[in-house]
């Protein structure tokens, strides 16, 4: 089962936040960010058969909206 970004938000660390907020646009984690997210949340991300983890939808507008939200700070 995969995790949602969106409810684990408030886990991660802000280098993590900043680093998925300054790529709203990638729509598969890099392994070393998976792992920090795995770590953070306690949580399997379903990551692929190189460790990196794809981004739901929802995921996806949900850092979207960070991003902007940062954007219109």
């Amino acid at each position: 089962m995969n995790m949602n970004i969106k409810d684990q938000w408030d886990r991660l660390d802000q280098t993590t936040q900043k680093w998925l907020i300054d790529n709203p646009g990638c729509r598969i984690l890099p392994r070393t960010v998976t792992t920090i997210i795995a770590k953070a949340t306690g949580e399997d991300p379903g990551s692929g058969q190189h460790g990196e983890m794809l981004l739901s939808q929802e995921d996806q507008e949900f850092i979207r909206s960070k991003a902007n939200e940062k954007l219109n700070a």
